[in-house]
């Protein structure tokens, strides 16, 4: 906080007021406890996959392994008016308007590049196998261009 220059206090006050506050977050463990009893079966596959291995064969070094997800019904918005940056000279920060107009419900499809550690992802306006196969090739296109390092075979 200090280095970013978000607060002028010490690191001694603020370790203080971190002390004294009544959430500690860093002295609480969680941990999800997996019921599925076919949970090995269904995780040795891909855990497999990190190990660059499939069925029990080593995956060619230019293989591709990737991680991909979709957050639907995201609540597209757009502000009413564009922000005001802060003005010089005075103590204000920038002013932000929030009216703002709904865009309609989007989704966000994306993907994780385990070897290359390459996140990736595209706004769709529906799910499905359509917008599916757009990420894909997507996906497809960046590693072409952007083939495997020595360091991550």
């Amino acid at each position: 906080m200090i280095e970013r220059g978000v607060t002028g206090a010490s690191a001694t006050t603020i370790a203080r007021g971190l002390a004294e506050d009544a959430i500690r977050p860093w002295q609480h463990r969680s941990w999800i406890f997996p019921r599925d009893p076919r949970f090995l079966e269904k995780a040795g596959p891909v855990l497999d996959l990190y190990q660059r291995r499939w069925h029990g064969e080593r995956l060619h070094p230019g293989g591709l392994v990737m991680c991909a997800d979709e957050k639907t019904q995201i609540q597209a918005r757009q502000r009413g008016y564009p922000t005001a940056a802060p003005t010089r000279g005075r103590r204000r920060g920038q002013r932000v308007e929030h009216d703002y107009d709904r865009g309609g419900a989007l989704c966000y499809l994306a993907a994780w590049d385990v070897f290359r550690g390459h996140p990736m992802g595209r706004g769709e306006q529906q799910t499905g196998i359509v917008p599916f196969g757009r990420l894909v090739e997507q996906v497809m296109t960046a590693a072409r261009r952007s083939p495997p390092t020595r360091a991550s075979r």
